[in-house]
């Protein structure tokens, strides 16, 4: 087929909490079609069976399961997660946690005020992956009224999927993104890099760099939305799970790599090493970009 012969798409929609959007290039309006709408449809197929606020997610049972020191059996999707997850968590010596968005019930940024330690230590008590037995397909639960979240890893799973899915049916310029978290297909149809912006964590109208991209993905952890300061000190929602306190080094990371939920996770266990993520970044051998709290910026392309 003629490059020539290939027109551009574009679908906005709203998934995960998030602005997301697909672009493509197909050679038929019924084509770019029937690859927005799988994609569009895996999502929020996945979006219904992980979300936390859904009370009838799979994530829930789990929850359920979780809340009286129970056990479930997983499916194999959930499973790969589970695994995911659990490597994640040995590579960032016990930093990426799924168990720890438990503590997000003791920060209330928006009223703008810091928790009772005495509430922090009783939901610390509740965190930890190595307090979870996790043996495919039981997950079983050691100590009552744990929860995990898989919001650190499903979104970019999603994101992987539905350019996946786009490819599956034809599909060879295109780019997926969810709220941030990108996967390029290919360049667009003349054989030019998609432009991709990364967003300063300073400044939400502005960009920090832009990135020319013909394939790959790009996944950001940092403090964009959720934060608040007090007595000058900045406080976000990227929470440490040992100390249940937020991180305070780095304000954003942005990580290139062949799949998104591999960007994302880096970027998400470098903002957790806090004064040790750069090194571990520069040690991981991936394109990268930070900036700190001080505004100074790094990384290697």
């Amino acid at each position: 087929m003629a490059v020539n012969a290939l027109s551009y798409y574009r679908k906005e929609f709203t998934a995960m909490g998030t602005r997301c959007e697909i672009q493509l290039f197909a050679n038929s309006q019924t084509a770019a079609q029937l690859a927005i709408q799988q994609a569009i449809t895996d999502v929020q197929r996945l979006e219904a069976r992980y979300s936390r606020y859904k009370n009838d997610s799979f994530l829930s049972a789990i929850n359920q399961a979780a809340a009286v020191g129970g056990s479930i059996d997983v499916d194999d999707e959930t499973a790969g997660l589970l695994d995911y997850a659990q490597t994640c968590h040995q590579q960032s010596d016990g930093l990426f946690d799924i168990s720890s968005g438990i503590l997000r019930r003791a920060w209330k940024f928006e009223l703008g005020q810091l928790p009772e330690q005495a509430v922090l230590d009783g939901l610390l008590n509740k965190v930890g992956w190595h307090k979870v037995r996790w043996l495919k397909p039981k997950l079983h639960f050691t100590v009552p009224g744990m929860e995990l979240d898989f919001g650190g890893v499903v979104k970019e799973y999603a994101v992987d999927r539905a350019a996946a899915l786009c490819q599956s049916v034809g599909i060879r310029h295109g780019v997926i993104n969810l709220g941030g978290d990108i996967k390029v297909i290919g360049p667009r149809a003349d054989g030019s890099p998609w432009h991709i912006g990364i967003r300063d964590p300073a400044n939400k109208d502005g960009l920090l760099d832009t990135l020319l991209m013909s394939e790959g993905a790009l996944a950001s952890s940092g403090d964009y939305e959720r934060c608040i300061t007090i007595n000058g000190i900045r406080y976000g929602h990227i929470l440490n799970p040992k100390t249940g306190w937020p991180v305070h080094h780095l304000a954003a990371v942005s990580v290139i790599a062949d799949f998104c939920v591999v960007a994302g996770s880096a970027a998400t266990i470098a903002m957790l090493k806090e004064t040790e993520g750069i090194a571990w970044l520069q040690d991981l051998g991936l394109p990268h970009l930070w900036v700190d709290v001080q505004g100074k910026v790094g990384g290697a392309k």
